[in-house]
């Protein structure tokens, strides 16, 4: 009798995935439309250019953020630039060659230099080796906040106490109040993997959240609070039910200020591109099945590598992996004869 039942079981469970697993598609880009980390349409012509050794779309583009205080973007723009030239620097080094002193030139180099350090096997050593060049851009561009990020993160591999910290981060604040870039910096120094507790983390980003501007990204850091724990849950893996409720209500409680931040922007967007990935990761943990899902629609083609990346060497197989396995939970769930069409989802 308990075989039987086991084999009715399992027979049902196959048709609830044959039938709703295809409907549950519906909105979702087929696998080989992902696209991982594509460029914006700003970025993507500098990025051609520098593929061709060309660096004058690039320094255009740098000039421009700068000249427009855009600092969200400059800074996402610096880190794409920086990352191309780890594998393909020529335009960069003609770049410095041209214009040693320029602004623009020395935040990409900078910010290569501290993605450099950071896989160095003498990590710290290599990194305070390029405190000079932080303080240069610093210097070139005195109302840039993005070299304090940089700082920021350099403070954090080089084990500085808290009160240089805080100066760093006086420094930054002053220069922009609300860079999303500076916060998360600030963030990951103030986790429990490095020199902060989830409290202390928790606390920090639900305070800039509160305080966010319209139109800002602010409001996605408790997530990003939430992920630093799962991140060291999974370092340091907790036995179940160890964790406290608190930080599972705050963790729910960050996962719906993210979901209401990217409901302010349209579906397929790339600004809200890794804001929205990330709360599909922190839904899935949280078993939260619909609403990741709804997040996974919303993404469209646009994955990135965070924070897929730092589970995993394949970041887009484990973002397509987790897609799957959130259609392939909710099509489980769902009675055989149900419809699983939005009205569906919308009670679940």
């Amino acid at each position: 009798m308990v075989r039987t039942m086991s084999l009715l079981r399992a027979l049902l469970r196959t048709v609830r995935l044959v039938r709703h697993t295809p409907r549950l598609a519906d909105g979702l880009p087929p696998d080989e439309a992902i696209l991982l980390d594509a460029p914006d349409s700003r970025i993507g012509p500098a990025l051609v250019a520098a593929a061709h050794g060309e660096y004058e779309p690039a320094a255009k583009l740098l000039a421009t953020t700068r000249e427009a205080a855009e600092w969200e973007h400059r800074d996402r723009y610096v880190m794409r630039l920086a990352v191309f030239a780890y594998s393909r620097g020529d335009w960069l080094a003609s770049w410095l060659a041209d214009a040693p002193r320029d602004p623009d030139a020395l935040i990409v180099k900078t910010e290569l230099a501290i993605r450099r350090a950071w896989e160095s096997p003498a990590r710290a050593e290599r990194l305070r080796e390029i405190g000079p060049l932080i303080d240069a851009a610093a210097e070139a561009a005195p109302g840039d906040p993005v070299p304090w990020r940089i700082a920021l993160d350099h403070a954090r591999g080089t084990h500085a106490v808290h009160t240089a910290f805080e100066t760093l981060w006086e420094q930054a604040v002053r220069r922009s109040p609300h860079h999303y870039g500076c916060h998360v910096a600030a963030l990951r120094y103030l986790s429990a993997q490095w020199y902060g507790s989830h409290r202390e983390c928790f606390d920090f980003a639900e305070r800039a959240a509160a305080d966010a501007p319209p139109g800002s990204l602010m409001p996605a850091l408790p997530a990003r609070a939430a992920f630093a724990r799962m991140e060291a849950e999974d370092t340091f893996p907790v036995r179940p039910g160890s964790v406290r409720p608190l930080e599972e209500e705050r963790t729910d409680a960050a996962a719906d200020r993210a979901i209401a931040l990217s409901a302010g922007y349209p579906a397929g967007d790339p600004w809200p591109a890794e804001v929205r990935n990330l709360t599909a990761y922190v839904l899935v943990r949280q078993g939260r099945w619909t609403d990741a899902l709804e997040q996974f629609r919303l993404i469209g083609s646009y994955a990135t590598s965070f924070p897929w990346n730092r589970f995993s060497d394949d970041p887009l197989g484990r973002f397509l992996d987790a897609r799957e396995g959130v259609r392939l939970r909710l099509a489980a769930m769902a009675p055989p004869r149900a419809r699983t069409g939005r009205s569906w989802l919308a009670g679940h």
